[in-house]
């Protein structure tokens, strides 16, 4: 597949979402949690890829998603927090990056000690 029409569905799916957020808060955020960047790039990868890299690619990728989803959730709590107190949008966004960076360590520590290799 032409690289030019992933760039142009992936980018599509993006004004998407933020077409419908304009219209409606509710389902602009359901259509955005919904795991469409994850599924176009497996998909990506299905077409691209054959025989056993391509499902162990595919396999690897949902699982490591899994793990990486995780640690991002708290942003979502923290945004509304600040933004609803005030605080400007870009320090708004610079904490909500560095509590998921920071989240995202503590997280691949965690999960190494348990045999999960995150990092």
């Amino acid at each position: 597949m032409p690289i030019i029409v992933k760039y142009l569905i992936t980018a599509a799916m993006v004004v998407l979402v933020s077409e419908f957020a304009k219209r409606s808060d509710k389902l602009g955020a359901l259509i955005a949690a919904l795991p469409l960047v994850t599924v176009l790039a497996m998909t990506w990868m299905f077409f691209e890829m054959k025989g056993v890299e391509q499902t162990e690619k595919i396999a690897n990728h949902a699982w490591y998603t899994f793990w990486y989803v995780i640690p991002t959730l708290p942003m979502f709590l923290l945004m509304p927090w600040m933004l609803r107190r005030g605080v400007h949008y870009g320090w708004t966004l610079l904490a909500a990056c560095v509590l998921t960076a920071v989240l995202f360590v503590l997280t691949a520590w965690l999960m190494k000690r348990f045999g999960i290799e995150l990092m």
